[in-house]
């Protein structure tokens, strides 16, 4: 009876669950194509045994991502539990061919048991620790399902308890395959020993059903909720773009004007527009907010939260999914498509991103919010024109004199005629005793302060001996505020100018000291056809300090707290070297931040923010400046002219309100290091 009663549960949940799967399956393939994702097998199967197997991003919280180490580990290990409640139901004393009967299986599969039940425990009191009702929206849980967390948790708790239970059962009807090491199973059989054999065989069915019912049931409510990632993750991270660092956008559009129409349509304007790989991350998101947490938008009062954009991506496209899957013959019946923006993403959440990369760098499941956001930017910009009025003047400035400023190229030269050693200017080919082309950047070039930062490089690359040399008024603007606005158009026309300029130079080593930059000429240029190699200012001052073309001799008595560029950091995976050349300077004092490498905080220019009005909350930079000044140090640091832009505004401001002390100095890391020379 127990046999078929098994089989029934088992059927009707696999037909529910398989029918919802292959749902979802066409859903997702219901969107556009996505760039080719099977290159770099070997960094993609490492991918999935670090993230997957190893839990690594979870592991990130140390408390909660060791319990969901345990619960996913104890899962998998488990799948021997669930060969043995089937094999039950035909054979009572079922035990699996070859180690069935050996007792370290029994041990383990106790211990993951138990190791399950206490991560639970630990699951539920951060929930409730946390809970959104209690801390509003500081709590990463707030906008989550939470009702339907609470029932996950029941579930997989139902399912050890009733394992347990019917294995004790076993144990006293002689049915149990392990003599000894099942530790749970024989403390929990010495309790229910005393009912006697018929009550205890009677307690093996009525569990061992009841561990099948669950089980299958708990499958079912996974394929229909947030709990899909289950299954879905490991096909999510699979085929993620980044083993290890952000980099450039996924897409890039043809631009091509003679292979455009007038029905071309640029970004993602519906849910369709979406690639397979964007609609995949959508029904990947596990709601855990660690992306929320981790947003300098969210953390500054902004209403952008990364967790919540894909959430209502989610909901439309499960909302529109009668639409998506019907064919062609009837879509007229149907109702218009929504535009996402502003039926489904507010303009407000759209363009308070700063492309930080912290929710991609947060988030367990590898999704790419970024390039959804930077899509959704593209369309509005290019397809609406409807995009904030004070970004135009710095489109318009690139387009016209290469520059956001708008100063022009004429004066992209002006800063070399205040050092006291000559700089070649490239006029044609790069000479072939010059070694670097130094890329100055629009901020490098033209902004005061960032000046000065050029200046320091230039000064400390003559003095180790290294030749370089500038392009000046042949150079222009990367186009990288461009396009993290929205404006592929003009970015491609930008980039296609330069990498020109590049080629005929016949460019090969570049350093650039903008990360912005940096990321377009290393990482994005690619896609257009300008390969080069690339190195930031600090890697070759760290190679310079290392081989002691440059010694620091001077003590500096002071104490620095070092801010990482989101471009550098995250994007790029360049943490170490701007800390290593910190680190040699005789007597300077280095203080980390809370939020810093992997989890530092933006500084509110990335993004293209950097042109935009901060309206709404408290400015993402005086956020970040507050957390320095928690250091109390003497000099923050960083290696950014955006950065250094953004902190020094905030630093000025904070003296002048009387929340910072007098002569707190915001310098990149050359200038320090240059302080150190004698």
């Amino acid at each position: 009876m127990r046999l078929i009663v098994g089989l029934v549960i088992t059927v009707a949940a696999l037909a529910i669950a398989l029918n919802r799967a292959l749902f979802i399956m066409k859903l997702v393939r219901s969107g556009a194509k996505a760039p080719n994702r099977s290159s770099t097998i070997a960094s993609r199967i490492s991918t999935e045994l670090t993230e997957v197997l190893g839990q690594r991003k979870l592991l990130a919280k140390t408390v909660p991502g060791i319990a969901h180490f345990f619960t996913f580990w104890g899962f998998t290990i488990l799948i021997a539990t669930i060969i043995e409640a089937y094999g039950a139901l035909f054979q009572s004393n079922f035990a699996i061919p070859l180690i069935g009967h050996d007792s370290w299986l029994g041990f383990i599969e106790d211990f993951f048991s138990v190791a399950v039940l206490v991560s639970l425990v630990v699951f539920s009191i951060i929930r409730v620790i946390n809970a959104p009702k209690k801390k509003a929206k500081a709590s990463r849980f707030y906008g989550s399902h939470n009702s339907a967390a609470w029932l996950v948790l029941a579930g997989i708790a139902l399912v050890v308890i009733t394992l347990l239970v019917y294995r004790a059962a076993q144990v006293n009807t002689g049915d149990f395959p392990y003599s000894n090491f099942a530790f749970a199973s024989h403390l929990i059989a010495n309790a229910l020993a005393p009912l006697g054999h018929s009550a205890n065989s009677a307690i093996e069915t009525i569990f061992l059903l009841g561990n099948i019912a669950i089980i299958m049931g708990f499958l079912v409510f996974v394929t229909y909720s947030k709990h899909l990632h289950i299954f879905v993750a490991p096909i999510n991270i699979a085929f993620s773009r980044r083993p290890k660092a952000l980099g450039a956008l996924d897409k890039t559009p043809n631009m091509d004007p003679e292979e455009l129409s007038e029905d071309s349509v640029f970004g993602v304007g519906k849910i369709e527009d979406f690639s397979w790989k964007q609609l995949l991350d959508l029904v990947t998101c596990t709601e855990c907010g660690r992306c929320q947490e981790q947003c300098p938008a969210w953390n500054t009062q902004k209403p952008l939260s990364p967790k919540l954009l894909i959430m209502d991506l989610r909901e439309h496209l499960f909302e529109s999914s009668q639409r998506l899957l019907t064919t062609a013959g009837t879509t007229q019946l149907l109702e218009e498509p929504k535009m996402l923006v502003p039926s489904v993403i507010d303009p407000d959440v759209l363009w308070s991103c700063t492309t930080c990369g912290a929710c991609v760098e947060a988030c367990p499941v590898d999704i790419e919010h970024i390039d959804a956001i930077v899509d959704m930017r593209r369309y509005q910009v290019l397809m609406e024109s409807d995009f904030p009025s004070e970004a135009q003047g710095m489109l318009r400035n690139i387009e016209n004199q290469g520059d956001p400023w708008g100063l022009g190229s004429s004066h992209r030269g002006d800063w070399v005629s205040e050092l006291d050693f000559e700089v070649p200017i490239i006029t044609n080919e790069i000479p072939e005793d010059i070694e670097y082309l130094f890329w100055v950047g629009c901020a490098g070039a033209l902004d005061e302060r960032a000046r000065k930062v050029t200046q320091s490089i230039a000064r400390l690359l003559h003095r180790s001996g290294v030749t370089f040399a500038i392009l000046a008024k042949k150079e222009s603007c990367t186009g990288d505020p461009a396009r993290r606005l929205g404006n592929e158009y003009l970015y491609q026309s930008q980039a296609m100018t330069n990498i020109e300029t590049l080629n005929s130079a016949k460019a090969k080593k570049i350093i650039a000291s903008c990360p912005h930059c940096f990321n377009s000429l290393a990482n994005e240029y690619r896609g257009l056809g300008g390969n080069y190699e690339v190195i930031h200012h600090t890697q070759l001052l760290k190679e310079l300090v290392d081989a002691k073309a440059l010694v620091p001799t001077i003590t500096q008595d002071a104490k620095v707290t070092y801010h990482d560029p989101c471009y550098l950091g995250r994007h790029n995976n360049i943490y170490e070297e701007p800390r290593s050349v910190l680190g040699s300077l005789p007597g300077l004092s280095s203080v980390e931040m809370h939020k810093h490498k992997e989890k530092g905080f933006c500084c509110g220019a990335g993004g293209a923010r950097m042109w935009l009005e901060e309206k709404i909350g408290k400015r993402v930079n005086v956020e970040r400046m507050d957390q320095a000044l928690e250091m109390d140090p003497d000099m923050v640091s960083t290696a950014c002219p955006y950065c250094m832009i953004m902190l020094d505004d905030a630093v000025k401001a904070k003296i002048a309100d009387g929340g910072a002390k007098e002569g707190v100095e915001v310098l990149d890391v050359a200038q320090i290091l240059e302080k150190s020379l004698e």
